[in-house]
């Protein structure tokens, strides 16, 4: 392997990705304008124009948005990589810290120097998406102190979780010989079951207040349609989504005793007792039908692939070279490989997305018909048109770009598919 091809693999991976995001929004924009004028048949009776439209400027609004931070982001991108910025960090990182604290303090601060600064590019996007796409259409509720707590919050968490778990790693790719990938891999395995356990129980508490549901008798519903279900929780919770978005959501979080199900207070203000039960059974149709658990095996697999490759690009010094890069050899490059391979790899995986998300609609399809024969399949109907309005959801997506990135059907065919 060539340090020139694999700079021209990356390069030429980059410009096809980012064409065809562009050819994609393109076609995303002209089809939902050329709708926007009328509200499709099968709806025209229960959603007001004026809703279909403002659904229709709110994609138009999101699609050029993402066209302008995946344009900067593969700018940066290309100054981390090809340009020298990632060498430039290595480097001074290197010398700053390596000769008094030794290699695992310089691996450990070249990660955390390059995570914070990444952060702080990206944080002028986050800050327009929320303060002024998503308040200009009346979605955000979440005040700058709240934004600055959480960004505070999930600095912290990412830190107490995050660094000995990379610590471990780089540990690993050390002392664990050629086949240190597979060790690593046995860990970060541990480590996602881990987090769903103590995630629902320990860290989302963080950023949420959770309650157990207050309404008696839609408790008793939610309960009655779990023992149908032979489904176990260890609670009914509502969220107080409400502080940070009105968009309303529902899930069950968590593994083994900590299973619990979460309900979004916006949810519970739009939606009747019956359509919450219809969207209850909907989620239960995922834990019926083994969907959570063939999506976390999937995830194990594709994550062996990624550290078996990760295993042999960090032995090679073409990949370093080719994307930016130059090792010394007289210091550990582990650090170096795992940011270099994070950068790079979504360049190339992005093309394997539309499998995902064909497995995905699959998936919705299978949980609705499960809804269906456990509650009602018009409550349900009603429910997701109610969250497809609040949510501003276009009704009339480009057939082509909705295969490619849409992990929930179109709501055309999830009510079609849940009249017959």
């Amino acid at each position: 392997m060539q340090p020139l091809t694999v700079s021209i693999a990356f390069v030429a991976a980059l410009l096809a990705r980012q064409a065809l995001k562009f050819w994609l929004a393109g076609r995303q924009a002209r089809h939902v304008h050329a709708h926007r004028g009328a509200v499709p048949p099968p709806f025209d009776s229960s959603i007001p124009l004026a809703a279909h439209q403002r659904a229709a400027d709110y994609t138009q609004a999101r699609l050029r948005f993402s066209l302008v931070t995946d344009s900067l982001g593969a700018a940066l991108l290309l100054g981390w990589t090809l340009l020298g910025g990632l060498d430039l960090l290595n480097g001074i990182v290197r010398d700053a810290v390596q000769p008094g604290f030794g290699d695992m303090a310089y691996q450990l601060a070249l990660v955390a120097a390059f995570s914070l600064i990444s952060g702080l590019l990206d944080l002028p996007q986050e800050w327009v998406r929320v303060f002024r796409l998503e308040q200009r259409f009346g979605f955000n509720r979440t005040t700058l102190a709240l934004f600055v707590t959480d960004l505070l919050k999930g600095a912290l968490v990412a830190a107490v979780i995050g660094l000995p778990l990379l610590a471990a790693v780089l540990w690993l790719m050390q002392a664990a010989g050629s086949v240190w990938w597979l060790w690593a891999w046995a860990l970060w395995v541990g480590f996602v079951l881990l987090m769903q356990v103590i995630f629902p129980t320990w860290i989302a508490p963080l950023f949420n207040r959770f309650e157990p549901l207050a309404d008696e008798a839609l408790a008793g519903r939610v309960q009655a349609l779990m023992a149908r279900c032979g489904f176990r929780a260890s609670g009914v919770f509502v969220m107080d989504g409400s502080r940070r978005s009105s968009h309303g959501n529902a899930y069950f979080g968590g593994m083994g005793r900590a299973k619990r199900v979460v309900l979004f207070d916006t949810l519970l203000s739009r939606l009747k007792a019956g359509e919450v039960e219809a969207v209850l059974a909907h989620e239960l149709g995922h834990f019926h039908h083994k969907h959570v658990l063939s999506m976390t095996l999937r995830g194990f697999a594709l994550g062996l692939a990624g550290f078996a490759l990760l295993g042999w690009l960090s032995s090679q010094p073409a990949f370093y070279v080719g994307l930016g890069a130059s090792p010394n050899m007289a210091a550990p490059n582990d650090a170096l490989a795992l940011l270099l391979f994070i950068l790079a790899a979504p360049a190339f995986t992005f093309f394997v997305s539309p499998l995902s998300a064909w497995w995905s609609r699959r998936a919705e399809f299978e949980a609705d018909a499960y809804a269906r024969a456990q509650t009602s399949g018009s409550e349900l109907a009603s429910a997701l048109l109610k969250l497809h309005e609040d949510n501003a959801g276009t009704l009339t997506p480009d057939p082509v770009y909705a295969r490619f990135y849409y992990s929930h059907p179109p709501a055309s065919e999830r009510l079609a598919a849940l009249a017959h």
